[in-house]
């Protein structure tokens, strides 16, 4: 189907201004279909991706089909998450600021109740919110039914999914039987068909599917690592290719706030968004992402659904994804508004299964990657010194400086002896130094035979490092630099890997001894560490 320009539809005056300021001309595939299909009065089961311009969709019809004068709803728009609630009422006011007669009002909880009992008791032409507190507002009788011509569900499969089916049944049966019912769904299961058919009348059934799923500018890859690598492998990825914006995906609330808590240790301007938060705190936390005074969020799933930030660099999958559509939707978070994105994922070996079935499943490639090394990090630096020491000299005025370098050629340091020891502070003080040893990566583990688990009494509180560790071993042991294995830090302790024949001769003789001045006890590690 051809798409169609909104200036080749009747729509009126005021819409079309509206449209023309936020840059649009043409409709997206979804929009060219569904526009003129609610327009007339039609039931619609739309099935479309996130990002494809479905609030559009309904929200122009919706403002254009209001009837004027009352205080009472005409149109309800249910949404699965508080995020989306605000993104979709947020651009439906964009859409309608050149109809004054038209309020829109989001409604979720975790936001002070009173404050949207006031704003419908003076008048609201559109509601959009969560279904558990517009049914709130329905029992209380602050939100009335009789005059809703229109009711629209958004991603009515999360809606499902989330258990929300009871909940909206209980709004669609009070509605007036003679209003339009529209259904929007990025996949379209047999329970939502059958759902459908019981509060629709002839619905128009529009499928706007791409053939592929994935982003097309989106570069996929993954890196294959241990779990206990994951943050610093992370960390180095994000000082490698150093992202404006950038979201890492876990699987669980526990995990954003753990994973947040640790970036924000190493200097990141990190923040996470889950469920558990107050609307405050989430607000805030949006906010600050989208004005970048943070440039990582760290996020749910069910969380991020919703988010729309044009500026996305790159998005890390911290965690695979239980749900093959989870990462089609994670990806699709980057590359928006015709820019180019990244997608990194760190792939435990328990997880390469689902990362086979995700490839299968989005009809893509992910390319492995090898592990970003300690001597890449200082390279990246380098370069970023480089750039800022070529702008400096482009600017010039450097003659207090200048008064310093002469100061020194007078005692006979050449120019370039002076540069290179200064080249060497600055790198020598740079965020490197924030970055945790891996030995497997930074060294190579090229250990053979059985490998034993040890227990070391210091660990990261007392400024102890993987490397800390090494050298104490490497200084009172007869091991090979390239026998010793995975040194796991902790706060209080720490684990290493030595070879089975060496085991003994390591506790014997690194028992009692000094790492950063603290007296070690070393042992077998309990086997319920591993």
């Amino acid at each position: 189907m051809k798409k169609l320009r909104f200036d080749e539809i009747n729509l009126s005056e005021e819409i079309q201004k509206a449209v023309k300021d936020m840059g649009f001309e043409e409709m997206s595939p979804i929009q060219s279909q569904a526009i003129p299909a609610i327009l007339e009065g039609l039931d619609i089961i739309g099935q479309a991706q996130t990002g494809t311009g479905k609030t559009a969709s309904f929200g122009i019809p919706i403002i254009e089909k209001y009837e004027g004068g009352g205080k009472r709803p005409q149109a309800i728009i249910l949404c699965p998450t508080r995020e989306l609630s605000i993104q979709v009422a947020e651009e439906i006011r964009t859409l309608a600021k050149y109809r004054r007669d038209i309020f829109v009002l989001p409604v979720y909880g975790g936001q002070p109740i009173g404050r949207q009992i006031n704003a419908l008791q003076r008048g609201v032409q559109i509601v959009v919110g969560t279904p558990g507190r517009i049914i709130d507002h329905i029992r209380r009788g602050t939100l009335k039914l009789d005059d809703i011509k229109i009711v629209v569900l958004d991603e009515a499969d999360e809606m499902f999914d989330m258990g929300f089916r009871d909940d909206i049944e209980l709004i669609l049966n009070p509605m007036p039987k003679n209003r339009q019912t529209v259904f929007f769904s990025a996949t379209m299961p047999s329970e939502i068909v059958k759902f459908a058919k019981r509060y629709q009348t002839n619905p128009k059934i529009i499928k706007v599917v791409p053939k592929e799923l994935t982003v097309p500018k989106v570069e996929q890859y993954y890196f294959e690592l241990k779990g206990h690598m994951k943050t610093e492998i992370l960390s180095r990825l994000i000082d490698i290719y150093n992202p404006k914006l950038s979201i890492v995906f876990c699987n669980t609330k526990k995990k954003v706030d753990e994973l947040t808590i640790e970036l924000q240790g190493r200097g990141y301007f990190a923040d996470g968004l889950h469920g558990d938060l107050r609307q405050a705190q989430r607000d805030k936390v949006m906010s600050k992402f989208r004005s970048g005074n943070i440039d990582i969020l760290v996020a749910t799933d069910v969380a991020a659904r919703g988010i729309d930030v044009d500026d996305v660099d790159i998005v890390f999958n911290y965690d695979i994804p239980n749900d093959e559509e989870y990462y089609v939707h994670r990806i699709g978070r980057t590359a928006r508004a015709g820019r180019e994105g990244m997608a990194f994922s760190l792939v435990e070996g328990r997880d390469i299964r689902r990362l086979k079935d995700i490839q299968r499943y989005a009809k893509t490639k992910i390319t492995r990657k090898d592990l970003p090394t300690l001597q890449e990090i200082e390279a990246r630096q380098a370069d970023i010194l480089l750039e800022k020491i070529k702008e400096e000299l482009e600017k010039g005025k450097l003659g207090k400086y200048e008064e310093m370098l002469n100061l020194l050629l007078e005692e006979d340091y050449s120019s370039f002896d002076v540069a290179a020891v200064l080249l060497k502070f600055y790198l020598t003080n740079s965020k490197l130094g924030g970055h945790t040893e891996l030995n497997a990566v930074d060294y190579g583990d090229k250990k053979a035979g059985a490998m034993t688990r040890l227990y070391i009494n210091v660990g990261k509180r007392k400024g102890v490092s993987p490397r800390h560790i090494l050298g104490a071993i490497l200084n009172e042991t007869s091991l090979p630099r390239k026998s010793v294995g995975k040194i796991d830090m902790y706060d209080k302790f720490a684990f290493v890997e030595v070879p089975e024949e060496y085991a003994d001769e390591t506790i014997r003789r690194l028992n009692n001894k000094r790492i950063k001045g603290i007296v070690v006890k070393v042992e077998l590690a309990n086997p319920r560490n591993r």
